[in-house]
């Protein structure tokens, strides 16, 4: 029986069954993480949306649970992530074996001075429900249970969206429809459009369990060939709550439905852990996937998190990729809407967003054949690896259970105003880290109720005045000594021009008003 009491939200009528007809700016298909992060970044710059549920209550089991830094940084802009860090679980070492033996042990944990660790493991359901409870304090934000997408078509102003209800059908107008409704997408498919890319045959069990009695340290642990399980791999951590995750790998031809039986589980866990209770609250069977849209942008309909794009879970990118998608997406079509922007800002989406997928995919697919090796010579030096990765550091680098997911660096973006070569600080394209800052933390300086660009002048004085910029922008005047500049690499007279989600948009070491307005330009995808 589930540990989570799931609460069931209440149906509504909508407006269209009431006979009105109104037209949304926004329409959102799926409230999951990354459609209620798309919904509360729109609302923070002052867009409405409506948000379409086909359920009543939120994800069953613990799904994504993997939050990182970076994802972490984003929620914190609606209250949500000091909620996640204290219902979580942090960690930042593991430990990886091969058969009985520890090969090598590694520590994630970031420099010092940031507000948020690496990772912390929650289960989904917690963090929606978090995510559902900020939102509806929002008044820009209509999120409808129980109203579940149909199909969308598209017409020369928008879209509509045709809903189904316990009440009945109804059409749904928007200008703008994001489908955010997962690795099955009813929008995707209504629209005709497939993925492209690699399902992967071999069968992974994953489930939630309680284990009572002492258990190992609450590291991240991952056996190759364990001794303790029939098939290659085997991993385990922990989750909020002191639930603990479990994921063996079983096979091709493995028997799915008798594999995710309780008291199979249960006997797999003891043969992990030793004979002590387990209590299995969840357990699914999947696939590796390894596939994309080839284009993020249809017209007036962009996809987002699985609707876009399907990876393997091994290295936590699947959730974290969807936020940061709905990061990406979620200042530049606010700024399209309020006419800051020109539509062609929403192709620097696709862009950013797709390169970032190619590179998880690519990443993935590289774990995926280091843990699942085709044939006797990828296995012969698979095996070499983890024999020669405990003595000797250089091939702790080939072992691969899992690249974890850390922040895409759109490096070669349009929106980027090159400068001079620099050797280290944040680079064009990065997200800038939320470092310790006057007493707090640099990325809260940056929030509240300002959703423009922002400026560091790392100067004891400010840059002459300005003629109108090109959009929204606030300077924030820095001490151009200290750890903060020595961690942008600043000089004094450094500036860096940030968009609205925090990503470097240009830098440079003697800027001008005319240089900063053109880089925003840019920015803007003019």
């Amino acid at each position: 029986m589930p540990a989570f009491d799931y609460a069931h939200y209440p149906y509504e009528p909508a407006p269209e069954e009431r006979g009105e007809r109104p037209r949304h700016a926004v329409c959102i298909v799926g409230a999951g993480p990354v459609g209620l992060t798309l919904a509360l970044d729109l609302a923070s710059r002052g867009v409405a949306s409506v948000v379409l549920k086909d359920g009543d209550t939120v994800s069953e089991g613990s799904r994504a649970i993997c939050w990182s830094e970076r994802t972490l940084d984003i929620l914190d802009r609606f209250g949500v992530a000091g909620p996640m860090c204290e219902m979580g679980f942090t960690w930042s070492q593991g430990r990886v074996y091969f058969g009985e033996r520890e090969v090598y042990h590694f520590d994630l944990q970031p420099e010092g001075g940031r507000k948020h660790p690496a990772f912390v493991n929650l289960q989904q359901y917690h963090a929606e429900t978090l995510m559902i409870a900020t939102a509806a304090k929002q008044r820009l934000i209509d999120l409808r249970w129980q109203h579940k997408a149909l199909g969308t078509r598209q017409d020369n102003a928008g879209a509509v969206v045709e809903v189904q209800t316990p009440a009945g059908t109804y059409a749904l107008a928007a200008d703008w429809v994001i489908a955010c409704d997962g690795a099955r997408s009813i929008v995707r498919r209504s629209l005709g459009l497939d993925f492209a890319g690699r399902v992967f045959v071999d069968q992974f069990l994953i489930a939630d369990v309680d284990v009572g009695g002492e258990v190992p340290a609450a590291e991240r642990r991952f056996w190759f060939d364990p001794p303790f399980h029939n098939g290659p791999t085997a991993l385990m951590h922990k989750q909020g709550e002191g639930m603990w995750r479990v994921d063996f790998q079983i096979g091709p031809d493995a028997d799915a439905a008798l594999e995710r039986q309780p008291a199979r589980v249960e006997a797999r866990c003891k043969a992990m852990l030793g004979d002590r209770p387990i209590t299995v609250r969840w357990a699914s069977v999947y696939t590796f996937q390894a596939r994309k849209l080839a284009r993020f942008r249809h017209g007036r309909v962009l996809f987002a998190g699985d609707a876009a794009h399907q990876v393997s879970p091994f290295g936590a990118r699947g959730g974290n990729a969807g936020v940061q998608d709905a990061d990406n997406l979620g200042w530049k079509l606010a700024y399209v809407i309020q006419g800051r922007a020109g539509e062609r800002l929403l192709d620097s989406y696709d862009a950013e967003r797709g390169y970032a997928n190619d590179e998880h995919i690519r990443i993935t697919s590289r774990t995926t054949n280091f843990i699942a090796p085709q044939g006797p010579v990828a296995r012969t030096f698979r095996d070499a690896v983890l024999q020669l990765a405990r003595d000797h550091p250089f091939a702790r680098a080939l072992v691969n259970s899992g690249r974890l997911s850390t922040a895409t660096v759109h490096a070669d973006s349009a929106l980027s105003t090159m400068d001079e070569a620099w050797i280290g600080g944040v680079a064009e394209g990065a997200a800038v880290p939320n470092l310790a800052f006057d007493g707090g933390y640099l990325l809260d300086k940056l929030q509240g109720d300002f959703a423009g660009f922002w400026g560091l002048n790392f100067a004891t004085q400010p840059l002459p005045p300005f003629a109108e910029p090109p959009a929204p922008l606030r300077i924030l005047m820095l001490e151009p000594h200290g750890p903060l500049a020595a961690a942008f690499a600043a000089t004094p007279g450094t500036f860096y021009l940030l968009r609205p989600d925090q990503h470097v948009a240009a830098r440079w070491r003697q800027p001008t008003p005319a240089l900063i307005s053109a880089a925003m330009t840019r920015a803007l995808g003019a």
